[in-house]
């Protein structure tokens, strides 16, 4: 008799206990609402940079792939087809839209009859297109790192003159009319910070990134050229 009193009770105990988890989680939801409501207007264009950061950043992480940019393997494929001298127009084709580097061995090979002058200045302006489209948006990313801390910097201003038109219309004697200014100072200020420190890091991960990759793909389009010169022998 007890046990099954026992089972009769373990519904009501879970549905009790889902309903505390429900209680808890709408508080912390209104919690987040009352923080970002007493930064006042200025966090909403913050938390639109955090949007627009995160977009940019994964976008990033996703083009900057080394299999993306530097297909392993690509040169031997080149340099096998340069030696066998099958290079046919759907070969340029396939390399160019494979890859950045692929596009750049293809407007090499395209253009291998040009003189050397003529040739390297046909691959620069080609290179500065690639790294062009690599750092794509990465200025939008440096923008939102240099204004997130001043719109946090403005909300600060705004709450400390509310905080000074509160204490010349009712005095220091009541804290609650004072704390929406000190705390939309301190929340814009923070959020603002919170936001623009990890675009930072990422703008400046992100350039390096651009520039080592940069850097590589010029190095296999002069090994690229000094067998075109060796096979033109």
């Amino acid at each position: 008799m007890q046990t099954q009193n026992t089972l009769d009770l373990a519904p009501a105990y879970r549905l009790k206990s889902r309903f505390i988890n429900l209680q808890r989680k709408a508080k912390k939801q209104n919690n987040v609402f009352n923080i970002l409501n007493a930064g006042g207007w200025l966090i909403w264009p913050i938390i639109l940079c955090s949007v627009v950061a995160v977009a940019i950043i994964i976008e990033k992480f996703f083009k900057l792939q080394q299999g993306r940019v530097l297909p392993k393997g690509l040169f031997d494929q080149v340099e096998k087809l340069v030696g066998q001298k099958e290079i046919s127009k759907n070969h340029l084709n396939e390399l160019a839209a494979q890859s950045p580097l692929g596009s750049l061995f293809s407007v090499t090979l395209q253009n291998s009859h040009l003189n050397t002058h003529a040739l390297k200045a046909v691959i620069e302006d080609a290179g500065r297109h690639h790294v062009h489209d690599l750092e794509r948006y990465l200025n939008t990313l440096g923008s939102i790192a240099a204004i997130t801390p001043l719109l946090g910097l403005l909300g600060t201003v705004v709450g400390m003159i509310k905080v000074f038109a509160a204490i010349t219309s009712v005095g220091v004697g009541d804290p609650q009319v004072l704390s929406a200014g000190i705390s939309q100072a301190l929340i814009t200020t923070a959020t603002g910070l919170s936001v623009a420190i990890p675009a930072l890091l990422f703008y400046r991960y992100f350039k390096s990134r651009i520039q080592t990759l940069a850097v590589e793909m010029e190095r296999q389009v002069m090994r690229l050229l000094a067998i075109l010169g060796k096979s033109a022998q």
